[in-house]
């Protein structure tokens, strides 16, 4: 769009199925607007999901960092499975699901932060953690969700999950419970990842992004900070 700074942005995702959502839905929604959003999978090349001990995917946001000290680094990471050597996961696990996800990204940025001198800009990083799951996504549209699983009963399935769980970024954090698992209890034939079968980027883009971010506060709020990096770099904040 003209008139627009161009932001560059490099999302670390934990695997196939983050990197679809980012790559098939969230870059063209923020390109329009100035800001190219470009996702990077951690870990080796071939890696295709997980995420294990912290310092590695801490190497991960440093080597971005300084390979493109033009653009910014941000994340997307499931908060669920994330091993107690993360930064803030031991203390965030004493508190309310509302303070989680600030004591879980504070604490990252701070240990980024750490790598560098001073004359890093903190402004470059924006970590993100998604509560619990990128499926917690999905049952902001539970019609759709029916829809592509060509299941139409699970509609009413899906939204039961999200009134119990009081939302879709309470549903639990729990190796039974987690989105993906309770999809995977109603719909055996769930497919993460990116290819062209892959179900969780095609049920976002059938929702689109504008339920999904008043149905799910925290992403809204990470999309947010994403859409106002154009004002931010306009006026000089950001280098």
């Amino acid at each position: 769009m003209e008139g627009l700074p161009m932001s560059r942005v490099l999302a670390l995702v934990e695997g196939a199925t983050e990197y679809a959502i980012i790559d098939r839905v969230i870059a063209p929604f923020l390109s329009p607007q100035g800001i190219y959003l470009y996702a990077r999978i951690t870990g080796k090349p071939g890696h295709q999901g997980g995420v294990g001990k912290f310092a590695p995917v801490l190497n991960d946001i440093k080597n971005l960092l300084k390979q493109e000290p033009g653009s910014m680094v941000t994340t997307f990471f499931d908060y669920y499975g994330l091993p107690l050597d993360w930064p803030g996961k031991r203390d965030s696990q004493k508190r309310s699901l509302k303070d989680i996800p600030g004591i879980m990204e504070t604490s990252i940025a701070e240990a980024v932060v750490r790598e560098f001198s001073n004359s890093f800009n903190p402004a470059r990083f924006i970590p993100y953690i998604q509560m619990y799951e990128c499926e917690a996504l999905l049952f902001s549209g539970p019609q759709e969700m029916a829809n592509v699983f060509e299941r139409p009963k699970l509609q009413s399935i899906f939204e039961k999950i999200v009134k119990e769980c009081g939302g879709c970024e309470q549903i639990n954090d729990d190796p039974d419970n987690a989105p993906s698992k309770r999809i995977e209890k109603h719909y055996p034939s769930y497919k993460k990842g990116k290819s062209d079968l892959a179900h969780a980027y095609r049920i976002v883009n059938h929702i689109g992004l504008s339920r999904i971010r008043e149905a799910c506060p925290h992403f809204n709020e990470w999309i947010t900070r994403l859409e106002q990096l154009s004002s931010k770099q306009s006026s000089g904040l950001i280098p």
